[in-house]
């Protein structure tokens, strides 16, 4: 594992698989919990004492479309025995695409001790490492937030001041998303009503950041990734997507590993702003 990231946030799968027996222990001291898009691949194996979230039933408000209040947080939580000092391991499918955006959430509502295991699901089965289809209980816990930490998050009015002053805005769609030619990934479901790109946006793929593997590469060479497109982490950096999981992603990359403390993630993604009346977008490809 690299040492030069800024923040202690990322684990091994060797490392859990280590810690296998904490992570079934009814001590909440330590819990692994896999978040995914689809809980079937969980259902099927995961590892052991992992915990499956379904990153839309569980860590959505189904009403709202929004991060879940503090009160479900923290009913969530406590009800499958974790609690605000507890080590939280978080991993999911697609290189941890829904565990970074569960990680941001975590850490919007003040858990310190969180981290991803590096890699994801992928790089775990893949190299075969212990899995189970066994789904574990554990006693319930009360659990008691400390959040809102607002400063990690992005708002509409947030992105219209990037606009206006140009802050670094950080696209992390595909190309094709990003041009406006479509407006979901292929076979995900559209949810605006137009294409395109927030004004002055860097398309920056989220999947930049990672190896073929799914573990993310060495800071040196995320910042030089991010630097070659000017954004060196003096300026408020905006990162967004679709729907604010893939943008969780780089905003994991640019604040926790190379520790940018002014990136922010705007969850509300081109969900929001693709169906917001009059709000500016552009098509096609980017200036540099």
């Amino acid at each position: 594992m690299s040492s030069d990231y800024a923040k202690d946030v990322l684990v091994t799968a060797d490392w859990v698989e280590d810690n296998l027996d904490a992570f079934q222990s009814d001590d909440p001291d330590h819990r692994l919990v896999e978040v995914d898009v689809d809980t079937e691949a969980y259902e099927e194996s995961h590892a052991p004492g992992a915990i499956g979230f379904n990153w839309e039933e569980d860590l959505q408000d189904q009403t709202t479309r929004d991060i879940l209040t503090k009160e479900d947080f923290e009913n969530l939580l406590g009800a499958h025995g974790i609690t605000e000092d507890s080590t939280v391991v978080l991993y999911g499918d697609n290189a941890n695409w829904f565990a970074a955006y569960t990680y941001w959430q975590f850490k919007y509502y003040g858990h310190d001790d969180v981290k991803l295991l590096d890699g994801g699901r992928e790089y775990w089965i893949e190299n075969d490492y212990t899995t189970t289809d066994e789904v574990p209980s554990f006693a319930a816990q009360e659990y008691n937030a400390s959040g809102p930490r607002e400063s990690i998050r992005a708002y509409r009015d947030d992105v219209e001041n990037a606009i206006d002053r140009g802050l670094p805005l950080v696209d992390v769609r595909s190309p094709e998303e990003f041009t406006g030619e479509i407006l979901a990934p292929t076979g995900l479901q559209e949810t605006a009503q137009r294409g395109g790109h927030i004004p002055g946006a860097q398309n920056i793929s989220w999947a930049a950041v990672t190896n073929d593997d799914g573990t993310f590469k060495d800071a040196d060479e995320i910042e030089e990734l991010y630097a070659e497109k000017g954004i060196s982490g003096d300026e408020t950096t905006v990162a967004y997507c679709r729907i604010g999981e893939r943008s969780s992603v780089a905003w994991f990359a640019l604040h926790e590993l190379l520790g940018y403390e002014d990136a922010i993630n705007y969850d509300g993604s081109w969900t929001e702003w693709g169906n917001l009346v009059g709000a500016p977008i552009e098509k096609g490809e980017a200036d540099d």
